[in-house]
């Protein structure tokens, strides 16, 4: 953001009277810092001259009409959509990129053509302004973010009897069911939103916070509603309808070659048969691409080094003391084997890029002991005390890098609340619910204070973003779940190493909920000295980071690189092929990369995503791929024709 300069203003006049609610909303929170009244005028500070000069005369609704039912017929719609792609993500990688500028393209293209419709018929009432577009935003990021912190791949499935007969503690376990689903998330959702609102003042104004998704959608909404912007606009939307439609295309035409596990052309050893074995290959996966190209460079090339160290590196070599370190024929999925080195090696790595934080403890209201035994009123006494201290420290974090830590928050809920619990007092599920608890309230926070950036940055009232975020986030409580219960039903083997959706972070929270409760006897020989090493590692890599200031942003990320400890390394190459060809195309035409990257990358998400329900209801239809690809060595080979030719 530029630098503020006293005296330098823009006096905007003001153009009716319902502006007079929309300054009211900025000056019942203390945020008209940037903005002063006099004799019925606006004045704006020179770092948003450039953008307000455009809109000076273009008058500001009030926040009741920046609320309209259109808006949220859209939003709906888009969330849907995007709580699919979320869902998805969610139960492979577990890597979610930021929706919003997605979210605020389509929302002014689906409006946009609405009100150009009306407008040519003489029907339109209310024109289409940034401020709505904000509300849409706003609303479809709030819905579809339950998808991710609602832990339907990780958390909640964990708790299911599915995920726990894959690790060494089956008896405590609740499978999942949309009534209690809904109510749960209903009950702990809204909790995040009224733990920062009071500080949206401090975050905003005081500190000036970047938020950098939030003010690089304030900044794409604020071009679409210029008239240049408008025609960008219409383009940018065109492409990401062109890479929509091939992304899906492409993702129907996989689906003919995938009639069992192991088949398809994500089974293709592009790298070789043995890289295959170890998880290095190219996945043909139009998503995994879309998402190299959204998330920063340092993020893919820090989960591709991740896969090399562990993969390529690590895992062979203690496959080989198999015998020594842990007894033989254990298999690939037992914890007291390999997996327990994958799994428990990842989970330390995650730990240690928060290492300096406290243990934390989890919170509730009084309505979640009649949905969770195991969780106790006592437990969520203690976190409703520290819920919105940490929730700040998650917003304040967010607003710096753009990274929420939402996930790792829960995570220590659960070896807190676990190890109080007790094996004995359902201590697994009680930290796993106690997670879901922590994760909804920090995640929920952060991005609250991203919209109510790029509400800001667009004049939309605080009131109007915050209705937005409690209808979206009411929608998600629904959405979310109904979403889930497709995936769930439609694939068997939903949860399980080998399915087409593995959601290796409810093995992983799980197995964090086990530790926690039985401690270090369950680990497999000299894997804990291997997490000590890491998280040791993990630490000092980003003490490393904050000491270098701008020149860290180089080195590679412990969490990212933790990533692939247990899903492999398929989906980094995949996501690095993305940010090669963002990288080629910035280097040919740089102007145009950013003009059309995020709508590439957002069409290719999109398509692919958007598969997954015609691919869901077939299953649940019972109709299966026709063909099965496999690529086999010559050797094995010789002896399928040998066998098929007796």
């Amino acid at each position: 953001m530029a630098q503020q300069r006293s005296g330098d203003r823009l006096v905007m006049e003001n153009g009716f009277d319902s502006v007079d609610d929309h300054d009211h909303d900025h000056e019942d929170d203390g945020t008209i810092e940037h903005e002063s009244r006099q004799n019925g005028t606006i004045e704006l500070r020179e770092e948003e001259v450039s953008v307000e000069k455009v809109f000076q005369h273009k008058l500001v609704p009030s926040w009741r009409n920046q609320l309209t039912l259109r808006a949220f017929a859209v939003s709906l719609a888009l969330s849907i959509l995007f709580t699919f792609i979320v869902m998805k993500l969610n139960l492979t990688v577990g890597i979610i990129p930021s929706l919003n500028v997605s979210a605020g393209l389509l929302g002014f293209f689906f409006v946009k053509t609405w009100t150009k419709f009306l407008e040519g018929s003489g029907m339109l009432k209310q024109p289409f302004t940034r401020q709505e577009n904000t509300v849409i935003q706003t609303c479809v990021v709030a819905s579809s973010g339950i998808a991710f912190s609602g832990g339907f791949g990780s958390y909640l499935f964990g708790m299911s009897k599915r995920v726990a007969d894959q690790t060494s503690d089956s008896s405590d376990f609740k499978d999942p069911k949309l009534g209690w689903m809904i109510a749960f998330l209903f009950v702990v959702s809204f909790l995040g939103l009224f733990s920062v609102v009071p500080l949206r003042k401090i975050m905003v104004i005081d500190f000036k916070l970047t938020y950098p998704s939030g003010t690089a959608t304030a900044h794409l909404i604020n071009s679409f509603h210029t008239p240049q912007g408008a025609k960008l606009a219409k383009k940018q939307v065109k492409t990401l309808g062109k890479f929509f439609s091939l992304s899906f295309l492409w993702g129907f035409f996989q689906w003919f070659y995938t009639a069992t596990d192991q088949c398809g052309f994500q089974a293709f050893p592009s790298l070789g048969l043995k890289a295959y074995q170890n998880k290095f290959y190219f996945d043909f996966s139009a998503t995994y691409i879309g998402v190299g190209m959204i998330c920063p460079y340092i993020i893919n090339i820090s989960v591709l080094l991740g896969g090399i160290l562990s993969w390529g590196l690590m895992w062979p070599l203690i496959k080989n003391r198999e015998g020594d370190w842990y007894a033989k024929g254990l298999g690939d999925g037992s914890l007291h084997g390999i997996q327990g080195y994958r799994v428990f090696l990842a989970i330390a790595m995650i730990l240690g890029d928060v290492g300096g934080y406290v243990a934390i403890a989890a919170i509730s209201t009084a309505t979640l002991p009649h949905l969770f035994n195991q969780l106790k009123w006592y437990y969520m006494i203690v976190i409703y005390l520290i819920a919105p201290t940490l929730a700040f420290c998650n917003a304040y974090g967010n607003g710096l890098t753009d990274w929420s830590l939402a996930s790792t928050y829960g995570k220590l809920a659960i070896f807190t609340i676990g190890a109080w619990a007790g094996s004995s007092h359902g201590g697994v599920l009680a930290g796993l619910e106690a997670c879901g608890v922590m994760m909804n309230i920090v995640s929920t926070a952060s991005d609250l204070m991203q919209d109510f950036k790029t509400g800001y940055l667009t004049l939309a009232s605080p009131r109007s973003m915050f209705v937005s975020q409690v209808i979206g986030t009411s929608m998600g409580c629904v959405v979310s779940p109904c979403v889930f219960w497709i995936f769930y039903k439609a694939f068997p083997d939903l949860g399980t190493p080998n399915s087409e959706y593995p959601a290796p972070n409810a093995t992983v929270f799980r197995n964090m909920a086990i530790l926690g409760v039985e401690g270090f006897k369950s680990l497999p020989k000299h894997c804990l000295l291997l997490c000590y090493i890491l998280f040791g590692s993990a630490i000092i890599i980003n003490m490393i980071k904050d000491f270098l200031g701008k020149r860290g942003r180089y080195i590679p990320l412990p969490m990212a690189m933790a990533i692939p400890f247990y899903l492999g390394p398929y989906f980094a190459i995949d996501m690095c092929v993305g940010s090669l060809i963002l990288f080629v195309w910035e280097k040919l035409n740089k102007a145009k990369a950013n003009a059309f990257g995020p709508a590439v990358a957002s069409g290719l998400i999109c398509g692919d995503g958007i598969w997954t329900l015609p691919s869901s209801i077939l299953a649940l239809a019972g109709v299966k791929p026709p063909i099965c690809m496999k690529f086999l060595s010559r050797a094995t080979n010789a002896r399928v024709d040998t066998f098929l030719g007796n």
